[in-house]
């Protein structure tokens, strides 16, 4: 067997041990405990109310190209970033895997986003996320360290200082809990980057339970009470657009993962105004219809976005 092969197993071998136990909801990572100090009481909203269309599919297996399309077909990044504007790119940089395994934000994706940014004029391009174990483990093996480094954007690896207690208006969840204001402060534009994977509990996770990395504490208690909290998540952040990949799929054994047989090549890339609709497009790709995903129906009921994708007209594309 040729050594690269070797090492790229004895990688999944390492990473599915910590992904099993994550899946079960005990964080070997814990930043931003709890404390009794007062809690800040607010939500995040960095939507762009621009006219233009509201989504965009791209089929094809090149992940910049079609990443590129998408935003054409939106109007270009111009209509969303502008020149000295701060962004942050929330991936989803959950666990110490390598990027075939399809459980953490591409690379690819990342380094494009990131060249789109620089292009459009952004000022800072901040990148981040709070993952199950440690972050720097994790940025390092699943590449998005590296995608930082190589294209000019800012890491952000959270530690305590980068999250303080903050309590959701209307949240039943999120109260005086510690979420990490540190990558949601000082930006004015947010876009979220995550891949389409099934979900032991919620069924699917895409681009709105992202959000989960920006919470601390011992947050694998909300587990219990899983659509409850992706819907305080989609009202705690509103992000100015929502790119969720499914160029693969996971199929299989999410959100972790740990073999390449969890993968379907389903060739999709979707960008989206609305997270909302992004997710319910996305969801597709596991063979479900966006009613049959919990916290989908409680976002749109909540009248934070809708599940007619047909009703916005999307832009949709082969490459």
């Amino acid at each position: 067997m040729p050594s690269s092969r070797r090492q790229f197993l004895k990688t999944v071998k390492l990473a599915a041990g910590t992904a099993g136990l994550a899946t079960l909801g005990l964080a070997f990572h814990e930043t931003g405990a709890p404390s009794p100090k007062g809690a800040l009481v607010r939500n995040f909203d960095f939507s762009v109310a621009t006219p233009g269309p509201k989504l965009a599919i791209a089929h094809g297996r090149d992940r910049a190209k079609l990443l590129g399309a998408c935003l054409q077909e939106l109007g270009g990044l111009s209509r969303f970033i502008a020149p000295q504007d701060r962004v942050l790119l929330k991936v989803n940089a959950g666990f110490a895997s390598p990027p075939e395994i399809g459980a953490t934000t591409h690379p690819d994706l990342l380094a494009a986003m990131i060249q789109l940014c620089r292009q459009a004029g952004a000022e800072r391009i901040l990148v981040s996320d709070n993952p199950i174990s440690d972050p720097a483990t994790c940025f390092s093996l699943n590449g998005l360290a590296s995608a930082c480094q190589k294209n000019g954007a800012e890491l952000l690896l959270p530690g305590p200082r980068d999250f303080a207690q903050l309590t959701l208006p209307g949240g039943r969840l999120i109260r005086d809990w510690p979420v990490m204001l540190g990558a949601l402060t000082g930006v004015n534009k947010v876009i979220g980057l995550a891949p389409v994977k099934d979900h032991i509990r919620a069924k699917a996770t895409m681009g709105i339970k992202n959000w989960y990395g920006v919470l601390g504490g011992r947050r694998g208690v909300f587990h219990q009470d899983i659509h409850q909290i992706v819907l305080e998540l989609a009202m705690l952040v509103r992000p100015t657009l929502s790119v969720v990949d499914g160029v693969q799929t996971m199929m299989h054994n999410g959100p972790t993962g740990g073999s390449l047989d969890d993968l379907a090549d389903t060739q999709t890339m979707i960008v989206g105004v609305d997270p909302i609709a992004a997710d319910a497009a996305a969801v597709s790709l596991l063979g479900l219809r966006a009613q049959q995903v919990e916290y989908l129906n409680l976002c749109q009921a909540a009248g934070l976005g809708t599940l007619d994708i047909i009703g916005l007209n999307p832009r949709e594309m082969s490459l």
